[in-house]
C-alpha cells in the first residue's frame, strides 16, 4: 500500500499513466509478490518479476502462488535477468539484495524513470547514484533518506478503519484507499517528497477513514461505530 502510494504520486509528478507502466521488480518474495500483485490491482499490466535465477518463470516456480503470478507477468515475454527487463522499463521496485543495478542500468530505463530501491540497510542501487544515472523520483527503506517506503504509514490505520466498521476482511478495494489516502496526504508533491514522513500527525486518521469508507461500499462492514 505504501510503495502504491508512492507509486501513484511519483507517476503524478513524472506525468506517466499507471496503466502504461513497465515496472521490474528485483526479488520474489513475499513483499515483492505482494507489491506486485498491489501494483495490479491499482492497473499496471506490463509487470517483470526477477529472482537470483532471472526473470520468474510459470515452469521453474515450485508453488502455485508464484507460479500464477509468472503466468500473469512478464506479457512481453523478455528473456533474461533483472538487467534485461530494465531496459526501457518505466519504474524499477528492489525488495532483494544490496547494489544489484547500476548507473548503466538506470540509464538504459525510459526517460526520468522512477526507482524504488527498498533492500535495507543497503540499497539496490544508492540514491545517488540512481539519481546521477538520470532517475527522476528516487525512494529507499531508509530512514536517513527522503521518501522512506515504510509500512509505518499504513498501520495502524489500515486495522483502525477496519475495525471500526467491524470489517469482516481487508479488501483489495479497502488497500487501495490506504493508499490512495496516503497519496493524497503528502500534499504539494516534489521529488523529495512523493510520501508523507513517518510521523506526521493526522495520517493514521486518514487512512483509518477511507479504508472505514471501503468497507462500507464494499459491504464487509458488520457495523458502523462513532
Amino acid at each position: 500500500m505504501v510503495a502504491g502510494a508512492a507509486l501513484i504520486n511519483a507517476c503524478k509528478l513524472t506525468g506517466r499513466k499507471i496503466s502504461e507502466l513497465k515496472a521490474v521488480f528485483s526479488g520474489a518474495g513475499a513483499a515483492a509478490c505482494a507489491v506486485a500483485e498491489f501494483f495490479e490491482s491499482l492497473g499496471v499490466a506490463d509487470i517483470i518479476i526477477c529472482d537470483s535465477k532471472g526473470i520468474i518463470q510459470a515452469d521453474r516456480m515450485k508453488d502455485e502462488h508464484r507460479k500464477a503470478l509468472a503466468a500473469r507477468t512478464n506479457p512481453r515475454g523478455i528473456k533474461g535477468g533483472v538487467k534485461d527487463a530494465l531496459i526501457g522499463a518505466d519504474v524499477f521496485i528492489g525488495l532483494s539484495v544490496a547494489n544489484i543495478i547500476s548507473k548503466e542500468d538506470i540509464q538504459s530505463m525510459a526517460n526520468a524513470p522512477i526507482v524504488f530501491a527498498m533492500a535495507n540497510p543497503v540499497p539496490e542501487i544508492s540514491p545517488e547514484d540512481a539519481l546521477a544515472a538520470g532517475a527522476s523520483v528516487v525512494g529507499t527503506g531508509r530512514s536517513d533518506y527522503y521518501n522512506q517506503i515504510n509500512n509505518v504509514l499504513a498501520f495502524p490505520g489500515i486495522f483502525k478503519g477496519a475495525l471500526s466498521v467491524r470489517a469482516k476482511d481487508i479488501t483489495p478495494a479497502m488497500k487501495r484507499a490506504a493508499a490512495q489516502a496516503i497519496a493524497d496526504f503528502t500534499g504539494d508533491i516534489t521529488k523529495e517528497r512523493i510520501i508523507p514522513g513517518a510521523f506526521e500527525q493526522g495520517l493514521g486518521e486518514a487512512v483509518a477513514k477511507a479504508v472505514a469508507e471501503a468497507a462500507i461500499e464494499d459491504g464487509v462492514a458488520k457495523a458502523v461505530t462513532k
